[in-house]
This record gives C-alpha cells, structure tokens and sequence, in this order.
C-alpha cells in the first residue's frame, strides 16, 4: 500500500494534534516538518518516526517527495503560506479559519486555479462521520421544514496568555478561532443568510472576547449563534424543524453521539465510538481529491469557503473588528 505522504508548516499545539491523528491511518504518514527554525522542526519530529526536519518553509516546498503539504501556522500567515506552496505546484490542506477575511481566501483560491493545484480549508468537523449523519438527516426530510438553529463554542482561554487569541497582530479574538465553528456548522445546514445581526463584547486589547450572532434567511429560518473565550459553555448544537430537533451533544464539533427527538415522540439515538481527534478524516477526504485529480472537495467547497469568511468579515464590520494589518 503507498502512503500518502504529508508535510506540515508550523510546529504548533495544531500541527502536533494534526501529527498525532494521522498518525492512527495506515497508509499516510506525516513525511517532513518545516519550520522558520530548525531547533523546533527537530524537535517536532522526535515524535513523528521518520519524518525530516526542515529548518525553512522553501526547504520543505522542495522536498519532491511529498504529496500535500498541511498549513497550520497562525491565522495571518495562512495567505503568504499557502500561495507559495501552490505556486510551488504542492496541494494544499489550510488550517481553519482558511483566512483573516475573504480578500485574502479569493487570492489563495485563484493561486489555486492558476497553479492548477488542489486546495482545500481545514474545516475537520465538517468531515466527521456524525457531520456526514447530520447532513443525511436534515436531507432525508425527516425534521420537516426547518425554523432554527441554536450553536454555541466557548472555552476559558481569554485569561490563559495565549498570544495568538489576545494579540491583535496575530488576528486574535473568539470569532476568528473559535466562532468558525458555529457559523460553518449553520452555512452547511441553512447556506447564506439573508441578513445578520452581530454584537460583541471586547478584550482591553480591542479583540472580540465574546460575539454573538443572528444569521435570518430568506426561508424564514434562523441560526442563533454565540462564542466566548471567557468562558467555558456547553458546546452543543441544535437543528429544530417543525416535525422534530436534532440535538448535537458535547462538543458539537468533536466526533460525539446525537439525538434525534421527532414531534410524534419517537427519539432515535446516535452513540460515538470515534477513536481519536478526528483530524485525520480531513486528511483522508483531501487525499481521495489529490488522488482523483479534483482541485476542490465537494463536501466543502472554494465556494463554501469563500462564503464562510464572507460571513465572518459582515460579523467583523458589525461589531467593529479590524486588525492592524488589514487595508
């Protein structure tokens, strides 16, 4: 059996988890390792068996031995990363979120098309098996037309010195890292609203601690949506329709169980027995679109990308976030 072979930009908490899941695949392995320090790449690989540490990002590019590379360095340098692996001929797996605003994610998606490369975000989630149960029930028709959406992501970071969420610089803030997942989790059910309306509250250091969110479409529907990094919520997930509600239980974007409650009172019960992360599944879905020679996956689109962080740059407008890099 060949091996699809990985590399991986960034030695990062992402990278390492990345690292550790693929890891439980047989037939990929995570080949090379750059980093802007080969200190760090050395010590990245002393874990990953027989994986090369690069000590550059353009060292890396050059390995021809490799099959895709996996971007996961901190959220503004998604762009510069992922055009010089494209440009470089490599496939491209982009951490989430895919860009600080949509601007940059249609440059990345036309270096895609003009290198005639594949390329697709990291969005893992969208790639679980209950992710892909979740979609065969809201089209089997079984929850009837549906009204609402409830999705929440909160953690207790705010307050743990983490640069890449306080630092504006660093495109820091709950939406960003943590309110992709609510709000990719409505685009896949409901798509594009027809309006949004977003407030927040703010860290001293003028980056969203807290966001909240009401996406309204043109149906009818609504998504109601909060992230927190103040604090730790339930992190769970709710599609409602007028014949019954799908309740996604702890954490919503995690592999976990499910349960569907039907207005006649039938109660139809999805249990997890998922081993591992999960990000591997990702990795699976990309290598099946390098393999076909496919540029993008159908599960998550260029277009779905590109919508999603449109999406986030109308929540960022609202509430008033702008980095300092941002023209």
């Amino acid at each position: 059996m060949s091996q699809f072979k990985w590399g991986i930009i960034g030695t990062g908490g992402i990278a390492r988890a990345f690292a550790t899941d693929i890891a439980l695949l047989g037939d990929h392995v995570v080949a090379a390792v750059g980093s802007r320090s080969l200190e760090k790449a050395e010590s990245f690989i002393k874990s990953v068996p027989g994986a090369k540490a690069y000590g550059s990002y353009d060292a890396l590019l050059n390995d021809s031995h490799i099959d895709a590379i996996y971007v996961a360095t901190p959220h503004p340098s998604h762009k510069e990363n992922v055009i010089a692996t494209l440009n470089a001929g490599k496939p491209v797996l982009c951490e989430k979120p895919f860009a600080v605003n949509a601007a940059e994610a249609k440059e990345m998606v036309a270096a895609a098309k003009a290198n005639n490369v594949a390329l697709m975000e990291a969005m893992w989630a969208r790639f679980l098996p209950h992710y892909a149960k979740i979609r065969e029930i809201v089209a089997s028709g079984v929850l009837g037309q549906l009204t609402t959406i409830h999705a929440d992501h909160g953690q207790r970071l705010a307050d743990q010195n983490i640069a890449r969420l306080v630092e504006p610089s660093l495109a820091g803030g709950a939406l960003l890292d943590l309110g992709i997942y609510p709000i990719s989790f409505a685009h896949m059910i409901l798509g594009v609203p027809q309006s949004i309306t977003s407030t927040a509250v703010f860290t001293d250091k003028g980056v969203d601690a807290q966001s909240s969110m009401i996406f309204d479409y043109s149906n009818g529907a609504q998504a109601v949506l909060n992230t927190t990094m103040i604090v730790q919520t339930p992190c769970t997930a709710v599609i409602a329709g007028l014949n019954g509600y799908l309740e996604v239980n702890r954490t919503f974007y995690n592999p976990t169980s499910m349960r569907l409650t039907l207005f006649d009172g039938t109660i139809t019960d999805y249990p997890s027995d998922y081993k591992g992360h999960g990000l591997r599944e990702q990795a699976v879905e990309f290598a099946r679109v390098v393999k076909s020679g496919a540029k993008e996956s159908p599960i998550l689109t260029w277009a779905d990308t590109i919508a999603i962080m449109e999406i986030m740059d109308t929540v960022r407008s609202q509430i008033g976030l702008k980095y300092p890099f941002e023209n």
